[in-house]
């Protein structure tokens, strides 16, 4: 609203992505600082005992019991009102963004809401796994067709680009026929993004599960996310990313979960006076995917988040190991002491503080390296 106001009353300092997200970070920056402690209280009172802690945690999270949580839903306002005041309100792209941001938000929202009424302290006492695949199946659908509206027309439709130069069309080749059923490669397309966005989305979910972490491992995923942005919307910045002028918009969108994130870090730091929830986590990995699809920067996405893959991963791994064995010999056996892996590293008897921390540094050199594959691959 803003940008176009002041563009069309020529102040064009305002066209500048970079004064865009420099304006959209402050406000919702602002925004977290200054309603984060209303808000705080407004969720203690209207949820009374918090969120339940679950069984599966190590027992010094015990502690915790009474913390109110989906402060997620404050970060998303955050986002909005700094995104709609100064993204440009005409590009297509910031709206699937903030779009992304919406439904999976949605989704947390109703797994939050969930858990908290119900005040079980099982793993699964939110959104069953069958409801919440379906539902990140819906939203995918939705997102990936208004992502390939907004790609130029020298991008191939439903395609993956690795690199400027080289185009991975799925849409123009058919593997021929499954059953009967004429089986091409545009569907992959679709699987592909739902592993990208709803993997990222799950990823951070269940980063999430210590004060702070979720935030600070976040925050340099966005940097490399920012970097490629920039490099999509300049000509010969950078070999490794083509170029997408109509992704400017992102800049004001950055800019506004950027500064929602490290405000949010203001009262989630240890010791936590609100739990983002799954409103919060849900959303900003599926805004993360989102974005790294819109820029065709999945791969180094993926590289930047690594220490969130590798979080996902042991949960995965020790799940899958666990009922593999129970079936063969009666009993479950673990890899981990306890999934996801910053409870193994609790179990060995690290602090939380220096898990966190440690895992931030792991996330600044995934991240680190994924700068250079954007620079040199």
């Amino acid at each position: 609203m803003l940008t176009d106001f002041f563009i069309g009353h020529g102040l064009n300092f305002f066209a500048s992505g970079w004064a865009q997200f420099a304006a959209a970070f402050g406000t919702a920056f602002t925004v977290m600082i200054v309603f984060g402690r209303t808000f705080i209280k407004l969720m203690h009172k209207i949820q009374g005992a918090g969120q339940p802690i679950s069984e599966n945690v190590p027992a010094e999270h015990r502690k915790k019991a009474g913390t109110p949580s989906m402060g997620g839903i404050l970060i998303l306002i955050a986002i909005f009102v700094a995104s709609l005041l100064f993204m440009p309100m005409h590009n297509t792209t910031g709206w699937v963004a903030l779009s992304s941001l919406l439904m999976f938000g949605a989704i947390g929202f109703a797994d939050d809401y969930k858990k908290i009424t119900s005040q079980s302290k099982k793993a699964s006492n939110g959104l069953s796994p069958l409801k919440r695949l379906i539902l990140e199946a819906i939203c995918v659908a939705f997102l990936v067709y208004f992502i390939n509206r907004t790609m130029p027309g020298y991008v191939p439709k439903l395609s993956v680009v690795l690199g400027s130069s080289f185009e991975l069309a799925f849409g123009s080749w058919n593997l021929g026929y499954l059953f009967g059923i004429p089986l091409t490669c545009g569907f992959l397309y679709y699987i592909f993004a739902y592993f990208v966005i709803c993997g990222s989305a799950n990823a951070t979910n269940i980063t999430d599960g210590l004060d702070g972490m979720l935030s600070k491992l976040y925050m340099p995923v966005l940097i490399v996310l920012l970097v490629a942005l920039y490099g999509a919307t300049r000509t010969g910045f950078m070999d490794a990313v083509i170029f997408l002028p109509e992704c400017s918009a992102l800049y004001g969108v950055l800019g506004a979960v950027f500064g929602a994130v490290l405000g949010f870090l203001w009262f989630n730091s240890k010791p936590a006076s609100i739990f983002m929830g799954d409103v919060g986590s849900l959303a900003l990995g599926g805004f993360m995917g989102t974005v790294a699809m819109l820029l065709k920067s999945e791969i180094i996405m993926g590289v930047a988040a690594g220490m969130m893959v590798l979080i996902l991963l042991s949960s995965f791994i020790q799940t899958v190991y666990f009922k593999t064995t129970r079936k063969i010999s009666g009993t479950g056996k673990r890899i981990f002491l306890r999934a996801p892996l910053h409870h193994h590293f609790e179990e060995l008897g690290w602090g939380e503080t220096k898990i966190v921390e440690r895992f931030f540094i792991m996330s600044v050199l995934f991240s680190g390296l994924a700068l250079l594959l954007l620079k040199f691959a």
